[in-house]
């Protein structure tokens, strides 16, 4: 029987993709639901089920999450792991709360290397691993708003002359289909992360003897994701599809489109991304292929600065529990 902390573990790190599943699913519906190409229903069922089946497509990032942040999983323990998951958490539902798109691959990482600087020291990360994982989520970004402009000026190109009511009416078709593609990538490399951390602590607690994620923890990951996107969210959902640009249904099909091949290309190079900034990078992206000044650029700083805290904000939460857990458990 598994002891009491590796089940605390499994909850929380399901927990944390739940609420990823509804603090993220407006990375996948929020262009399709804005422009009505789907009804907000049509469009979170749609997510849920293929954010499950993306989920179920492969184990790379999980096994980047679990084995780039720190040297040996003989290093960490369960608290460590408890209290990088609080952090991750805390920041992920407060975010929501104040309907800010964050990243929550940013706050896994916070709060894991915050829980292990605090209870083992720097010596314990492996820093080429997290330079690795951080020059990822930063350069994903920037590929996004880059490709997004490059997609919207060849449509625009190719659609420009087009009957504006025609134009719609065939982008509304398209855009149930980007949707679909948006849905199955964000499952694919989001919900490896909880993946990653659960296998970690298996690893280091010697339930496994090699770092190969379980049929059990793809499913119960898989599945927690699914039911989070399902729940929907609805306040970060505001922000994505209308605050940032003013979308068409030719822009959200581009923004759509242009996201899903870069975070499923990350998928396939097992690196993880935040699909809240690629997706955030696209709409600015395409946004500004119409005109600079139609991107709502305070959003867009507001979000920029909540995506520069993400990782010391959970960091430090992370830290100051596991002092807590610390001083109540050790």
């Amino acid at each position: 029987m598994p002891d009491i902390l590796i089940i605390v573990v499994v909850l929380l790190a399901l927990g944390f993709d739940y609420i990823n599943g509804f603090h993220d699913t407006a990375n996948a519906i929020a262009t399709s639901v804005s422009t009505r190409a789907l009804t907000p229903r049509t469009a979170i069922w749609m997510a849920a089920g293929l954010n499950f089946l993306g989920a179920m497509y492969s184990t790379g990032v999980a096994k980047t999450i679990g084995g780039d942040l720190v040297k040996s999983a003989q290093m960490v323990n369960e608290y460590i792991i408890i209290a990088a998951m609080i952090g991750a958490i805390f920041w992920n539902l407060g975010t929501w709360w104040l309907g800010i798109p964050s990243s929550s691959s940013h706050a896994l990482v916070g709060g894991v290397v915050g829980a292990v600087i605090v209870s083992t020291g720097f010596e314990a990360l492996k820093m080429e691993g997290i330079m690795k994982i951080v020059a990822s989520l930063i350069l994903s970004p920037i590929a996004a708003i880059l490709t997004g402009l490059i997609i919207m000026t060849i449509l625009f190109w190719l659609f420009g002359n087009m009957a504006p009511s025609r134009l719609n009416t065939k982008f509304k078709r398209l855009q149930i289909f980007s949707a679909a593609m948006m849905s199955f990538s964000h499952g694919s490399n989001d919900a490896q992360k909880a993946m990653g951390i659960i296998t970690l602590a298996l690893v280091s607690s010697g339930y496994l003897s090699t770092f190969e994620v379980p049929t059990w923890v793809k499913m119960a990951a898989a599945l927690s994701m699914g039911a989070g996107t399902a729940a929907g969210g609805w306040r970060i959902i505001k922000t994505m599809g209308g605050k940032i640009f003013k979308l068409e249904p030719i822009s959200g099909f581009a923004a759509d489109i242009n996201s899903s091949i870069i975070i499923f290309s990350a998928t396939l190079l097992h690196l993880p991304v935040s699909t809240t900034h690629v997706v955030s990078g696209s709409i600015m992206g395409v946004g500004t292929a119409k005109r600079v000044n139609a991107v709502r650029w305070g959003v867009a700083q507001q979000m920029l600065a909540a995506w520069v805290l993400t990782i010391p904000c959970t960091a430090l939460v992370s830290g100051i529990s596991y002092k807590v857990i610390q001083l109540v458990f050790l």
